[in-house]
């Protein structure tokens, strides 16, 4: 288990790129990081340095990596900006500005590289092409929108997670409805994660998450034992396993078949004595799977991150 600190702020998104090669965190520090994953877990360091990093105009909510362009990384932020950033230059390609407020979500397109979607404050979801300068679809939704996924085997339909408490499933070919309309939660829906094309997984401030079959459109399962009622603490997939953060500082995983916590970590302060009552005070605010590995990257309010191996 490797525990370095990058950043004594709050990171809000920790992704892996294409190849799971380098990750990039970014939060209110106002920068994207981007590290090299081996050199983080082979070479033992308290400070860990990006190989690249990039300064933004305001506080970041969401990173997504393009999935076919290795070098392009897309950010949202408080001001409601979509940004294209080429890693290799350092340099942003593409500033899309519509949203008229805190932008919380982006996603690119799985299948259709050059597509991507954000959600944000304004109640909008906004579609973008990366050879447009301005959106392609946009959805208006009536609530606060806090997270936005495409499903991983389509380019037309995607996921949205809102503070109506209810996940809205639409076809981007037809917009006036969604196609389906999943509700549960008994509050905010913070985040949406794909395990499958047919399996959606949600987090909640109600302190659950839950899983969907968005072809039934049926309630698969609720997951509790973590604690989430204000803050936005995470949320990671792989086929067989869900994570999520929790406000008692802890990381969470659950096995898709089973409700209750498969196994939990719980982060210590390597420079304070770890009392219950200063790990109380934190809370873990981003976690990211290592596609199928057992490994999770995870990092708390603090801005420590830490890389932890599921056990067989």
């Amino acid at each position: 288990m490797e525990i370095f600190s990058i950043q004594a702020n709050i990171v809000s998104s920790i992704e892996f790129d294409r190849d799971d090669e380098l990750f990039a965190t970014a939060g209110v520090s106002r920068r994207i990081k981007v590290f090299d994953f081996s050199s983080v877990v082979n070479e033992p360091a308290d400070v860990h340095c990006p190989v690249v990093e990039m300064s933004t105009r305001s506080k970041l909510s969401c990173l997504s990596w393009n999935k076919y362009a290795k070098n392009h990384i897309a950010s949202s932020d408080y001001e409601g900006i979509v940004t294209i950033w080429d890693v290799n230059t350092r340099q942003s390609t593409m500033e899309y500005e519509e949203h008229e407020k805190r932008a919380w979500s982006v996603d690119f397109s799985r299948t259709e590289p050059s597509m991507l979607v954000s959600g944000s404050d304004d109640c909008k979801v906004k579609v973008w092409c990366m050879k447009q300068e301005s959106s392609v679809l946009n959805i208006d939704m009536k609530a606060n929108i806090c997270c936005v996924k495409y499903n991983p085997g389509s380019s037309v339909h995607i996921a949205v997670g809102s503070a109506d408490h209810h996940i809205h499933y639409y076809d981007l070919r037809n917009i006036s409805q969604p196609l389906h309309v999943f509700s549960g939660h008994r509050k905010t829906v913070s985040y949406v994660k794909f395990l499958s094309n047919n399996e959606l997984a949600s987090a909640s401030t109600d302190s659950t998450l839950r899983l969907w079959n968005v072809k039934e459109n049926l309630p698969v399962r609720t997951f509790r034992g973590h604690t989430n009622e204000k803050n936005f603490v995470g949320l990671t997939v792989n086929s067989e396993y869900i994570a999520c953060g929790s406000e008692t500082n802890e990381v969470y995983v659950y096995h898709k078949e089973i409700s209750k916590p498969a196994t939990w970590h719980r982060f210590g302060s390597p420079d304070v004595d770890d009392t219950y009552d200063d790990a109380g005070s934190y809370f873990i605010s981003a976690v990211c799977w290592k596609s199928d590995s057992p490994t999770i990257l995870t990092a708390n309010s603090q801005g420590t991150i830490k890389v932890l191996v599921l056990a067989d």
